[in-house]
């Protein structure tokens, strides 16, 4: 895996106590969800990981002074367990009103825009089109977009997938006329749509997520450390040139607010 040469023009120095309170074991330990590209991605064959998750992970090892350990995992309710039980220090998962009352959000890194891939003879022009009777929407179970669509269609019907399947298999529900409509971060539906040109991709986004860092709750000298490291590669350029460098689609810096 490629370090990153990024110069940052703020170094961040912590005391030996503050660097054990963010990596407890002498190594800091990050976990994210395998199947999100806008996350990081595993390369099938060496295993390396790449992407702004693993690229944030990297570099704040660097500063804290220590090794680090980048765990995959097969969805956002295990990122979010391997937080709360202490398998790792810190995860990466898209903001959501539900998490945050179980572990503790940094400020935001990134924002993604969520959207429909649907069959290319589909009536459905735009996402409003997408929530009246008689649409099956297929989302993955415990994703943000899922929650939300869980939340606001009214209409349409949802049919909540178990796990994350391999493109084909989508390409597959919506050419057989299973479904009518994938909800899913525009990166992904964009990618599923370069591999299988029959399928594409509604012009406007029905959601947009932003990105953070979560730890366990109550971790208040963890989390103001973490703003403070994000605003740093925020505002020096590093998120961007890791978004760029990942070629993610619909997928930008996040602004500077606060939560």
């Amino acid at each position: 895996m490629q370090a990153v040469s990024l110069v940052l023009p703020l170094v961040l120095v912590l005391t030996p106590a503050q660097s054990a309170d963010l990596a407890l074991t002498g190594t800091l330990r990050a976990s994210f969800i395998e199947n999100n590209p806008n996350q990081a991605r595993v390369d099938p064959q060496t295993k390396a990981i790449t992407g702004p998750a693993a690229d944030l992970v990297r570099e704040l090892a660097r500063r804290l002074g220590v090794k680090y350990e980048i765990r995959p995992l097969p969805s956002a309710g295990a990122v979010l367990e391997s937080v709360r039980s202490g398998q790792v220090d810190i995860g990466f998962l898209a903001y959501e009103a539900a998490r945050a009352t179980l572990v503790d959000y940094s400020d935001d890194y990134s924002v993604t825009g969520s959207t429909y891939a649907v069959r290319g003879d589909s009536p459905l022009k735009r996402s409003a089109d997408v929530d009246r009777a008689g649409i099956t929407v297929a989302a993955i179970r415990g994703q943000t977009q899922e929650v939300t669509l869980r939340e606001t269609l009214k209409a349409a019907r949802l049919h909540s997938l178990p796990t994350a399947p391999p493109n084909a298999e989508l390409a597959k529900m919506l050419l057989s006329g299973q479904v009518d409509a994938v909800g899913a971060n525009r990166t992904r539906m964009e990618e599923l749509v370069r591999e299988f040109p029959k399928v594409r991709v509604l012009p406007d986004d029905f959601m947009q997520t932003t990105q953070a860092i979560v730890v366990q709750k109550g971790k208040v000298s963890q989390v103001a450390y973490l703003n403070r490291f994000l605003a740093d590669v925020r505002a020096s350029g590093f998120v961007k040139a890791s978004l760029e460098r990942a070629k993610l689609v619909g997928v930008d810096v996040a602004p500077p607010t606060k939560r």
